[in-house]
């Protein structure tokens, strides 16, 4: 299969895509057709494992990749010494029509753990495909997750090195100590005074930066990126809506053939692209719900057709959706331009020059065919996640609770009573001061720090405080960098030239 890029000045192959993770040109690279799964092979999957599933769907799009290698690659970043259940994405039931798919299972107790334990191993196998011999040197910007979850997935692996920037004051207590706690010997990170969208195009400017490139080819480094971007971090996230799907199958709550809503908490919008892409292979998805916190530029656009950036940065409970550039959306923007990547290119033109650009009142309506958009604030983030735990004695997250809200929300306004299923985007002991802040009041948590708050949240859940969160209190603070969104270059090259 070949990839192709969103503006229009590239075609490579799978490996290739993974390897680069961006395109020269700045485009993203995407498939050149969707593997369409058949009503036979959908039945065959109701009762694989996990691990087998993936290794069905993954091999769709990983043409250049045999097949031993996608099952070993699959296996062993899905193991039980990685994951704690071993459905690796166990799928509970609030209400007889509402379950809840739990991705946050794994080391770094966040979904991006699913995409992040594979990577690793699939960049590993394209260099060697590709005959490259220098270091790949991962780069990433993260909203909160990401970051823990790459530094994990390519801690101490042989030919690679991960560097995260986070923006500095804008995660979570405990989402800054999973980074800034991170061992190995090939891992940096660095905060940035700036938000999560700025750091984010410091990533970017870097990676289409041909005198950057130089100065890490200078090094033996070859930069390749574990953001979304990346169509390796995107594709793991296909299997779990597959996974979802045949779970209630199985169960009995749905018939094989129909259609179901997913609900899905985004900031970056790989999430539900994912969502997106399994519909296109011919996964019964009727509708996607995509759920904003206050930073609803994706609300406003699915609603009027603009995508506009000029606005007030909110840092809001549900810090990972703190985003005001979706990069990728512009995956999706490719689709609804007929895959016309001039279109995409002065869309994406218009985004840098002026701060939006509309797709008009066609292209909107068709994309209104699949995807509903709605937000939370926090206040009704808080009041959702005592309103589940109240009805359902279950604990969501803030992200989740943004999902579970919208839900609640597009229920009302369209009277589609599908069957749904929300996606839990993290643990809620990554966020436990504003969990339980929102569950009995600010005043019965004033002066508790994070691991209180989590002592609290275990009484409250009855589910035990999990090791990663437990750890964390005594393990020593390994990175302190912190620099202007100005200096990003300057202080990555600093750290790899410490090595």
């Amino acid at each position: 299969m070949s990839f192709f890029s969103t503006r229009g000045g590239a075609c490579v192959t799978t490996s290739q895509s993974i390897l680069w993770g961006l395109a020269k040109d700045g485009g993203l690279y995407v498939p050149s057709m969707f593997p369409r799964l058949t009503s036979e092979r959908m039945a065959a999957l109701c009762g694989a494992s996990y691990q087998e599933q993936a290794a069905r769907i993954l091999r769709d799009f990983l043409e250049d990749y045999s097949i031993e290698e996608i099952e070993d690659a699959v296996n062993a970043a899905y193991s039980s010494e990685s994951f704690d259940s071993p459905e690796i994405t166990p799928v509970r039931t609030l209400t007889s029509d509402v379950h809840v798919m739990e991705l946050f299972h794994g080391p770094t107790l966040a979904f991006k753990d699913i995409a992040l334990k594979l990577l690793p191993h699939l960049i590993r196998l394209a260099a060697e495909k590709n005959d490259e011999k220098r270091e790949i040197s991962i780069l990433v910007a993260t909203s909160g997750d990401t970051g823990k979850a790459a530094l994990e997935g390519f801690k101490d692996v042989p030919g690679t090195s991960c560097s995260v920037f986070y923006p500095h004051g804008g995660v979570s207590k405990i989402q800054e100590l999973q980074m800034v706690t991170t061992g190995g010997s090939n891992t940096h990170v660095i905060g940035v005074k700036g938000n999560f969208d700025e750091a984010q195009t410091g990533v970017k400017q870097l990676f289409n930066s041909e005198e950057f490139r130089k100065k890490m080819d200078g090094l033996g480094k070859l930069p390749s990126s574990a953001n979304s971007i990346n169509f390796g971090r995107l594709v793991p996230q296909i299997v779990y809506y597959f996974t979802a799907y045949t779970k209630l199958v199985q169960s009995g709550t749905v018939r094989m053939g129909q259609s179901v809503n997913f609900v899905v908490p985004t900031g970056n919008f790989g999430d539900i692209l994912a969502g997106y892409y399994a519909k296109r292979m011919g996964l019964p998805i009727s509708r996607l719900i995509c759920a904003s916190n206050r930073n609803n530029v994706l609300t406003d656009f699915f609603t009027d057709g603009t995508y506009y950036t000029h606005r007030t940065f909110f840092q809001t409970l549900s810090p990972s959706m703190d985003i005001l550039i979706s990069s990728n959306l512009e995956r999706l923007l490719y689709e609804c331009a007929n895959r016309d990547a001039g279109i995409v290119r002065t869309w994406m033109e218009l985004l840098t020059t002026c701060g939006s650009f509309s797709i008009g009142s066609q292209r909107l309506a068709e994309l209104k065919k699949t995807f509903w958009a709605g937000y939370a604030d926090d206040n009704m983030t808080a009041e959702e996640i005592k309103l589940v735990y109240d009805r359902c004695h279950y604990v969501m997250d803030p992200h989740t609770a943004v999902a579970s809200y919208v839900l609640r929300q597009y229920r009302t306004e369209t009277n589609d009573h599908a069957p749904c299923i929300i996606l839990a985007t993290a643990s809620p002991y990554k966020f436990s001061e504003s969990v339980v802040r929102s569950l009995v009041g600010r005043e019965a948590v004033e002066g508790m720090d994070a691991f209180r708050c989590a002592e609290k949240l275990q009484e409250l859940s009855g589910v035990p405080i999990p090791r990663q969160i437990k750890e964390l209190h005594d393990l020593p603070i390994r990175h302190k960098t912190v620099c202007e969104t100005a200096l990003m270059e300057s202080a990555l090259l600093n750290e790899l030239r410490a090595d």
